[in-house]
């Protein structure tokens, strides 16, 4: 009963139309219902003023003109233009009404036209009982399949609509997301660039200036060390940004070469490193080999970081050590230091590093382990598969 007494919100425009409807209807059919016989006329303004209805609710409207019709049978009323209400409450409920009330509307009309076979032509030849018969099923079984085809028709729209909207949300969606990946890679980037050499600056700037008085020469070392790591770090920015600027296709194939770090140029970055103060020992076992663009760049990332938190947090006169191990099925990056990292205590922000590094290494398929080790000091090691074919070793 829920679904008969709730009504369908419908626009203004469209209440308009069938009050206009309804009106016109009771002053034509109405009224030649009413110079046929009163009775008839008051039974068909029963079957038309609540057409005003059809389409916000279509069961009541279809089961008070079917009970007026009722009445008309049961009073011996012959059949009147005002009947026309039947045929247009039956096709609105077959188009707006549920879909079970539908069905019973249908069988409700069929019913109906055995009774009015009865009663209007019950004196007629068998021959003409059949004809109207077939006649007035015809009529209302059509009018209730125009309906239904309506129904059915107004629904496959309803559901194109429907997918429209969801894909222009999941676009929308898939865009947004794509934004914040972007963002984060550019954060990540950003980083790795500058976090590593302005720790190297800040290493320099200060041991300079403590040794400015007591030994001019090493503090032009340092600010010498200082300009190069700076310009390398620019230098390196700009690659970064160049990225930013390649086409699509560039940006989706990991393997596509790039400007970027990777494996051979850990020497280099191990020197810029012991240059700035910080005691680094650089090992390499198993048999190294060629890494695809996006491995070599995550291991030279994951090296920069651990080195870049050894310089901020391990503390003066801590030794480093650097293993790459290059296994069967993967490689092994193991950034260490003895320093007093295990008791610093932790930030309440983790900031981009070691997220950063964990990023890379999914990426790569691959994990990184972070944290302090058992006797002291702090240890990174990060495990990349090759994803080689079973018969390249």
């Amino acid at each position: 009963m829920t679904g008969i007494l709730a009504a369908r919100p419908l626009p203004a425009r469209s209440q308009a139309f069938d009050l206009l409807l309804a009106g016109t209807l009771c002053m034509t059919a109405g009224f030649l219902s009413l110079a046929q016989v009163r009775l008839a006329g008051v039974l068909a303004f029963g079957m038309l003023v609540p057409l005003i209805w059809r389409r916000t609710r279509p069961e009541l409207t279809f089961f008070a003109v079917s009970s007026v019709a009722v009445l008309q049978w049961l009073s011996d009323t012959q059949l009147m233009a005002g009947n026309v209400g039947l045929l247009i409450a039956l096709y609105a409920i077959s188009v707006y009404g549920e879909v079970r009330y539908s069905r019973i509307a249908l069988g409700v009309g069929g019913l109906g036209v055995l009774m009015a076979t009865a009663r209007y032509y019950g004196n007629s030849d068998w021959r003409q009982q059949v004809t109207m018969m077939v006649a007035l099923g015809a009529l209302v079984f059509g009018v209730w399949a125009i309906g239904e085809r309506r129904r059915t028709r107004g629904l496959y729209v309803a559901q194109l609509e429907e997918r429209a909207a969801q894909l222009e949300r999941d676009r929308d969606r898939e865009s947004k997301l794509a934004v914040s990946n972007e963002r984060t890679r550019i954060a990540r980037e950003i980083h790795d660039v500058v976090a590593h050499g302005l720790s190297i600056m800040i290493v320099q700037a200060d041991g300079g200036l403590y040794a400015a008085d007591a030994s001019p020469e090493q503090a032009k070392k340092a600010l010498a060390t200082i300009g190069d790591t700076g310009r390398a770090s620019l230098t390196e920015m700009r690659k970064m940004l160049g990225l930013l600027k390649q086409d699509e296709q560039l940006e989706l194939d990991p393997d596509q070469p790039r400007p970027q770090p990777g494996v051979s140029s850990l020497p280099e970055l191990v020197e810029n490193v012991r240059q700035a103060g910080l005691a680094v020992d650089y090992e390499v076992t198993g048999r190294p080999r060629d890494l695809p663009a996006l491995l070599g760049l995550t291991a030279y990332r994951i090296v920069q970081e651990g080195l870049t938190n050894t310089l901020k947090h391990a503390g003066p006169g801590a030794r480093t050590s650097v293993r790459l191990d290059f296994g069967r099925e993967m490689l092994t990056v193991v950034v260490s230091d003895d320093g007093r990292g295990a008791g610093v205590a932790p930030s309440s922000d983790p900031g981009h590093g070691l997220v950063g590094m964990r990023q890379r290494a999914s990426i790569s398929g691959g994990t990184v382990s972070a944290g302090p080790k058992p006797g002291g000091g702090y240890e990174v090691i990060a495990r990349l598969p090759y994803h080689l074919t079973g018969g390249e070793q």
